[in-house]
């Protein structure tokens, strides 16, 4: 049984390299790789199962949906034995001996990469660099260069907007300030106002205030007089006649007196 592989044999004829791996988007070209690969692979197949005696079965799908396939025993057979093998492998190995296989994998990545970290962070501190050859020294320089440069960055990023905050507080403490002096110089001209007015109606004639310092006077004087001793007539006249200020009695009114 011969498959000829027109695309290994005309890419070994022209000498072309390496194509990229993608889906073919023009659909004619499409439709000729995909004959030209099928047939390759088929012919592989063959081949593996003639010269190293292995059961091989081999099924492509097209994309219409057209069914092609290889075997050099039975698909069936192939297929049911595949079934078996892997329903023997998982049965021999438990679901608990699996989890710890795989978490014993973890464990050990975990660690390799903790190392890894740990001998980093010593050589970017300075420490266990004289080992290292002059090409990691400059990786490692430059590293650390980068490393400074963005720390001054968010450093300078963060000193610049607690400057523009504080900015703002001040804006807002000066304005709260004027503010305030506005409200006390207010006060001050109402308070001096009425200070004003009531002065204005205490100067009134007959106004309550007037009223009330004479009221005032009296009762002043009513308790002076309480205070005083009785009424005598005879010390009453004998103060008035001992004293010269008294006017009853005065040197004015007096008839002088003539001799003869």
């Amino acid at each position: 049984m011969d498959f000829p592989n027109d695309e290994s044999e005309s890419s070994r004829k022209n000498g072309r390299g390496k194509i990229e791996i993608k889906r073919i988007e023009n659909t004619t070209n499409r439709q000729v790789t995909f004959c030209k690969r099928r047939n390759g692979l088929l012919k592989k197949a063959y081949e593996l199962s003639v010269l190293c005696d292995a059961e091989v079965a081999l099924i492509v799908f097209s994309s219409r949906g057209r069914l092609y396939e290889y075997a050099n025993n039975s698909v069936r057979d192939t297929i049911d034995r595949y079934k078996k093998a892997t329903s023997d492998s998982s049965n021999s190995m438990s679901t608990s001996e699996a989890n710890t296989q795989f978490y014993q994998q973890e464990a050990a990545k975990l660690r390799r990469q903790i190392r890894e970290i740990q001998n980093s962070n010593r050589q970017i501190l300075g420490e266990g660099v004289t080992s290292m050859p002059l090409k990691e020294l400059k990786n490692m320089e430059s590293k650390v260069e980068k490393a400074i440069s963005r720390i001054h960055s968010k450093k300078n990023e963060l000193l610049f907007a607690e400057i523009e905050m504080m900015q703002r507080r001040e804006l807002e403490l000066h304005n709260a300030n004027t503010f305030l002096r506005a409200k006390i110089a207010e006060s001050e001209r109402a308070h001096h106002q009425t200070n004003q007015q009531q002065h204005h109606m205490n100067l009134m004639p007959g106004s309550s205030s007037s009223a009330g310092y004479d009221n005032d006077n009296h009762q002043t004087n009513n308790c002076i007089s309480d205070h005083l001793q009785p009424y005598d007539a005879r010390n009453f006249m004998a103060m008035n006649l001992l004293d010269p200020t008294d006017q009853h009695y005065s040197c004015q009114d007096q008839t002088p007196l003539r001799l003869v």
